[in-house]
């Protein structure tokens, strides 16, 4: 067992703050509720922005309601370090995902703080907005507001009871005309870090509390609508019928299928979201919505993957007399993080008698939207059976402390130099 010497983090309250957020939205015993721009959403805000002032932050929302902490430095114009992370939820979700990654950097801003440090340039702590985007069918909407690259179709994007995100921004608290003024500065952000529980089971069948990650993947999101032709479902012959709902379940193997072709690759698949009309027992379905998540590290396999997957779909809709739609909501290119943040962590880490293991993730994260703008490296922890997206989502408060203190020695050698070895 490695001699880990004593943490500079206060683990205590670190763990105090990640059990009081989760009580905001909480549903059973240890899952969370805080779909973007909700009521609970803003609660959730409102109560880090109390932290992020404790912990000697100037502390605002900006109008993508992105809640923004400021430890000022010494050069207030030198390229800022960025650290967070979010704390919106799935509506089914678990209370270390994106939390930990915020209330980890406050910890990490406050304990700077009560040393007396002024570091050498500004240092800020974000809780992006809706980096899910389960309730508006696409996520990373703060951080690429923040960063100017929005798309023209998001503000009116609505979710399932019809309300957009205009005015859900409305609804919160932020007044959507002030993102027309808002432009990203090119150069703002020196470096980005984030914190995160690794969301999968590597890190736990490896015995290793915390890695550092290599990239992410590329995430395809797509939505597909198959339509074919109601009728009775104890009249009409198996060989007339125009069934969207057939044609959408050989879709689905298809694609659990492609994403297995290559057995060691990362490559994974998933139809996660599914409507049916007009979903009675007795009719055959009419039409049938889904979504397809496509995920690779590699883009060129990706590509492929994409374009068999499109053929799979033509071939499936000839078959059974469909029409289909496919609408593109995300595409985004695999992003590497940077070599020299890679190596101050290994360098931090092994200060600390540990020698974390290097790995991808296969989800997407702010640091994901980040990379387009600065160089970013993230911090895996590990959680239990790999589970996420899921009340029984878990994280040791020691595990996450390891995590929060390479965070701090990083964030306090990039901006202060060195960490107190």
């Amino acid at each position: 067992m490695p001699i880990i010497p004593p943490l500079q983090i206060n683990a205590t309250r670190l763990n105090e703050r990640i059990q009081a957020l989760a009580q905001i939205g909480k549903i059973g015993e240890t899952g969370v509720c805080r779909l973007a721009l909700s009521p609970e959403d803003r609660a959730g805000v409102e109560l880090v922005k109390t932290w992020m002032e404790e912990a000697g932050m100037e502390a605002y929302i900006d109008p993508f309601a992105n809640l923004i902490g400021v430890k000022y430095g010494e050069d207030p114009l030198a390229p800022i370090l960025m650290l967070g992370s979010h704390v919106d939820s799935q509506p089914y979700g678990g209370r270390y995902d994106g939390a930990i990654g915020v209330l980890g950097a406050i910890e990490v801003v406050q304990r700077l703080t009560e040393e007396g440090v002024l570091p050498a340039c500004n240092i800020e702590v974000v809780a992006f907005c809706d980096e899910e985007g389960c309730r508006f069918n696409k996520g990373l909407f703060g951080v690429r507001g923040m960063t100017g690259r929005l798309e023209t179709d998001d503000m009116e994007r609505t979710d399932k009871n019809g309300v957009t995100r205009r005015e859900a921004l409305l609804q919160f608290g932020c007044n959507p005309a002030d993102i027309a003024g808002y432009v990203f500065q090119e150069g703002r952000v020196g470096a980005f870090l984030e914190l995160h529980i690794e969301q999968g089971p590597i890190l736990e069948s490896m015995d290793e509390a915390i890695g550092i990650v290599s990239g992410i993947s590329g995430p395809l999101w797509l939505t597909v609508e198959m339509t074919g032709f109601a009728g009775h479902a104890g009249s009409v012959p198996m060989s007339m019928r125009h069934d969207a709902l057939l044609g959408c379940a050989k879709i689905i193997v298809a694609l659990n299928e492609l994403a297995q072709q290559d057995p060691g690759a990362p490559t994974v698949g998933t139809v996660g979201s599914l409507v049916v009309f007009p979903d009675s027992r007795n009719i055959i379905p009419e039409k049938v919505t889904f979504t397809i998540d496509l995920r690779d590290i590699d883009l060129a396999r990706r590509h492929a993957l994409e374009a068999q997957l499109f053929q799979v779909i033509d071939n499936v809709s000839s078959e059974h007399g469909l029409a289909y739609t496919i609408r593109e909501d995300t595409n985004s290119e695999p992003r590497y993080c940077a070599n020299w943040i890679k190596e101050t962590l290994h360098e931090e880490a092994n200060v600390m008698g540990l020698k974390p293991p290097e790995l991808m993730s296969g989800p997407f994260h702010d640091s994901l939207a980040m990379s387009h703008v600065c160089d970013y490296g993230m911090i895996f922890v590990r959680c239990l059976e790999g589970i996420s997206h899921n009340p029984k989502e878990f994280a040791s408060i020691e595990d996450i402390a390891l995590g929060t203190e390479l965070l701090y020695r990083a964030a306090r050698r990039m901006t202060v130099g060195g960490a107190g070895r």
